[in-house]
C-alpha cells in the first residue's frame, strides 16, 4: 500500500497504480465528478495517472485557480483540432500555455486572415461539445515517429527527437484527434467551458530561428467563466487606449526608427519626463546616503570574463574588436564598474555600508521580435545603486530598502504591490554553499521586515538571489520593476576587500538594487497607468497659456513668462485658431492645465483655468494661478520634506 496525505493533514492508504480519479471516487462521487485535475507533491497531474508512490495530494475543481492553465492548454489543444478538420493538410507544431491565454503555431500554405477566427472559434464550440474524453498513451519512440510521419506532420518528428532519452514519449487523445504533449489535461474537451476567444493571427519562426520556416501563430485567451473573459477583454480594450506607444505619439514624447532598433529617439517633452524621474530619484537617494557615480559604457572583455558576464551573459552583450585586437564589450549592468570603483582606495569596516548609485545606461540584446516601445528596449538607463556592507549589515539595509521602494511606489501611484522571492538559478556562478548564506540572508532581511513574498524558483539572477516588486497598475495589469538582490559572489571574483576590525581582508558583501529598474520601462509603466494624465508635478508641459482673440497676445506672452519664472513647463499657442480646437488639441496633448487669455482677461489681469477632462472654467487672478500650479507642481518627496520642516 502506499500512503496519500490530503491538505488538511488527513492520509489514506491506497494501492500501488491507483489513479487519481480512482482515489476520488473512494471518497464520494460528487468529488470525483468536480474534479478535473489533481497535484502530487505539488505537481499538477491527469486525474488518469497512477499514484505509484507515497504523496502530497490535492485534487483540482475547474474553478481552482490552479485548473485556470489546464483549461488554457485544453483550449490550445480544441483550437489545433479545429483547424485540422477546417483546414485538412494543415500541420500542427507547438501551443504552449502562455500568459493569460494560448497560441498554436501551424505550417499551412495559404495565409490564416482574421475574418477566419470567428470560424475557428465555431468549430471549437463543436468540439467542446462533443466533451470527448483526454486520453494518453506512452508510446515507443520510433512507433511515435512513424505515427507522425504517415500524418505528414514532419515538424513533429523534430519535436520527438529532441525528448531527452528516458523521457516518456506522451500521445494525448480527444475522441479521433491526437497530438505529442508532455499533458496534463482535464478530463474532457467538455471542460473548457464558454470562457475563450481567439485574438490575433502572428507570424513565427520554427523554434525562433529566423533561418528556419516561417509558421503562421494563433493567440487565443480562455477563462474558467464568461464573466472573467469579459473582463479580460475590457482590460485589453483599455490597455490599447492606453498603449504608451500611441500616447508617445500624441503627447509628442518619443520614437523609434529602424536605424536604431530598441533605442529610444527623446523628445524635448519626453526628455523632461525623464529627468524629472532623475531628479526625483536623485534627491530621495541624497536623503538617504548614497554617492552618486558614472562608470564607463565600454570595457574590456577581460573584465567581463572575471566578472562572469561573459560566460553566463555574453549571447546579450554587444562586442567590439579595436584595430590593436583588444575586445571590448559595452556594459550590460553597471555592476562590475562599481566594484572597481569601490576598489579604488582602501576601505575599511568603519567606511561601510558604502552606497554608490548611478543613473547608467546599459546595453543588452533582445530578438527584435521581443522589443515592444519602451517596455523592451536594447539600450536603457538604470537608477542602479551597489550597497557595499558587512555581512552583518544585510539585514537593516534590505529592510531599509524595501521601505525606501514601497513609499517610491506609493508616491508614482502605486499601492498594490507584490513581492517575489527569486531564488538560485539554473545556470550560475558560485558554489551551493556560497547561495546557501545568501539566500539565508535575503530570507532574514525579509522576515525581519514582516514582509509577505511569493516563492519563485530558479529566477534570482546569475550572482545571487533578489527580491521582484510587482507593481499593479490601474486596469489591473502586473509589471515587475525594482528588483534586490543579495550577491556574496561578484566581489570576491573581482578581487574587493576591506579591512576588518581584526586588521585582515574580508570580501564586502554587495546588495544589487534598482527602483525604477529601467527608467525607460516605468516610464511607459507610468504611462499607461495614468493613461497619459500624469499627475502636474510628474507631466512634461504642466500648463499651456493659450489665447481667444488676437489681442490678448501680448498678455499671453507675459502670462507665460511668469509661469517659467515660477519653474513651471510651460508652453505658449498664439495661433489664430479657434479656442475649442486648441483645447481639443492639446487635451489630446494631456496638458493638464491650460490658462486661456482673452481681451477681458488681458484688461483685469485674470487668467481663465481649465483642467484636463473638465468643461467648467475657473477665472482666477494670474498671481493667484500660478501660486496654486506652484503648490500643485511640488514633487511628493519635497511636500514631505517641507511637511517634516512645518512640523518641527
Amino acid at each position: 500500500m502506499i500512503s496519500l496525505t490530503f491538505p488538511d493533514g488527513a492520509q489514506r492508504e491506497v494501492p500501488p497504480g491507483t489513479t487519481g480519479l480512482g482515489v476520488a471516487k473512494s471518497i464520494s462521487p460528487s468529488l470525483a465528478k468536480r474534479t478535473v485535475a489533481m497535484s502530487l507533491d505539488g505537481k499538477l497531474a491527469d486525474l488518469a495517472t497512477p499514484i505509484k508512490a507515497d504523496a502530497a495530494i490535492k485534487f483540482h475543481a475547474r474553478t481552482d485557480p490552479e485548473a485556470l492553465e489546464l483549461i488554457r492548454h485544453d483550449a490550445a489543444h480544441v483550437m489545433a483540432e479545429a483547424v485540422q478538420e477546417l483546414y485538412p493538410g494543415t500541420q500542427v507544431t507547438i501551443g504552449p500555455v502562455i500568459e493569460n491565454g494560448f497560441y498554436y503555431d501551424f505550417a499551412r500554405d495559404e495565409p490564416f486572415t482574421p475574418d477566419e477566427l470567428p470560424k475557428i472559434e465555431e468549430k471549437m464550440r463543436e468540439i467542446i461539445a462533443r466533451d470527448r474524453p483526454f486520453g494518453c498513451e506512452i508510446v515507443d519512440r520510433e512507433a511515435a515517429k512513424r505515427l507522425f510521419r504517415d500524418k505528414g506532420e514532419d515538424f513533429k518528428l523534430e519535436l520527438i527527437d529532441a525528448i531527452p532519452e528516458g523521457d516518456d514519449v506522451k500521445l494525448y487523445s480527444q475522441g479521433e484527434w491526437l497530438d505529442l504533449c508532455r499533458g496534463p489535461h482535464m478530463t474532457s474537451t467538455g471542460k473548457v467551458g464558454k470562457g475563450f476567444k481567439l485574438l490575433k493571427i502572428a507570424g513565427a519562426y520554427w523554434r525562433g530561428d529566423s533561418n528556419r520556416p516561417m509558421l503562421q501563430r494563433i493567440y487565443g485567451t480562455a477563462w474558467a467563466s464568461e464573466d472573467d473573459l469579459k473582463a479580460y477583454l475590457h482590460q485589453l480594450e483599455e490597455a490599447e487606449k492606453r498603449d504608451h506607444r500611441r500616447l508617445g505619439r500624441e503627447m509628442d514624447l518619443f520614437h523609434f526608427q529602424e536605424e536604431a532598433p530598441g533605442a529610444v529617439f527623446w523628445h524635448p517633452k519626453g526628455w523632461a519626463l525623464f529627468t524629472a524621474l532623475i531628479a526625483y530619484m536623485r534627491r530621495r537617494q541624497d536623503a538617504w546616503g548614497y554617492v552618486e557615480v558614472n562608470s564607463p559604457d565600454m570595457m574590456e572583455r577581460s573584465l567581463w570574463e572575471q566578472s562572469g558576464h561573459w560566460e553566463k551573459f555574453g549571447d546579450h552583450m554587444y562586442v567590439t574588436e579595436t584595430l590593436d585586437e583588444r575586445i571590448y564589450a559595452c556594459k550590460p549592468m553597471n555592476c562590475p564598474g562599481h566594484v572597481q570603483i569601490f576598489k579604488h582606495g582602501l576601505k575599511s569596516y568603519r567606511d561601510l555600508p558604502l552606497r554608490i548609485a548611478e543613473f547608467g545606461k546599459v546595453h543588452r540584446y533582445e530578438p527584435s521580435g521581443a522589443l515592444h516601445g519602451l517596455l523592451r528596449v536594447r539600450h536603457f538607463t538604470q537608477d542602479d545603486a551597489h550597497i557595499f556592507c558587512t555581512e552583518d549589515q544585510i539585514t537593516e539595509e534590505c529592510v531599509t530598502l524595501n521601505q525606501q521602494m514601497l513609499s517610491i511606489y506609493r508616491d508614482f501611484g502605486f499601492k498594490n504591490v507584490r513581492i517575489k522571492f527569486s531564488d538560485r538559478p539554473e545556470k550560475r556562478v558560485g558554489g551551493d554553499a556560497v547561495w546557501d548564506k545568501a539566500e539565508a540572508a535575503l530570507k532574514r532581511a525579509v522576515e525581519a521586515a514582516g514582509l509577505n513574498y511569493e516563492f519563485n524558483p530558479g529566477e534570482g539572477a546569475f550572482y545571487g538571489p533578489k527580491l521582484e516588486y510587482v507593481l499593479r497598475d490601474a486596469i489591473g495589469r502586473d509589471w515587475q520593476c525594482g528588483t534586490i538582490q543579495v550577491d556574496l559572489n561578484l566581489p570576491g571574483r573581482l578581487g574587493a576587500f576591506y579591512i576588518g576590525p581584526d586588521g585582515e581582508k574580508k570580501e564586502p558583501v554587495m546588495i544589487h538594487r534598482a527602483m525604477f529598474g529601467s527608467l525607460e520601462r516605468f516610464t511607459g509603466i507610468l504611462i499607461e497607468h495614468h493613461a497619459g494624465h500624469l499627475p502636474l508635478w510628474l507631466a512634461p508641459r504642466q500648463a499651456v497659456v493659450t489665447t481667444i482673440v488676437s489681442d490678448a497676445d501680448a498678455y499671453a506672452e507675459t502670462v507665460f513668462e511668469v509661469l517659467r519664472a515660477a519653474g513651471l513647463r510651460a508652453d505658449i499657442d498664439l495661433r489664430n485658431e479657434k479656442i475649442n480646437y486648441k483645447v481639443r488639441e492639446h487635451s489630446m496633448a494631456k496638458v493638464p492645465v491650460m490658462l486661456v487669455v482673452g481681451k477681458r482677461e488681458a484688461e483685469e489681469g485674470t487668467v481663465s483655468v481649465r483642467r484636463m477632462g473638465s468643461q467648467d472654467q475657473k477665472v482666477m487672478s494670474l498671481e493667484a494661478a500660478v501660486r496654486m500650479l506652484v503648490d500643485e507642481a511640488v514633487p511628493p518627496d519635497l511636500q514631505a520634506t517641507a511637511a517634516g520642516t512645518k512640523a518641527a
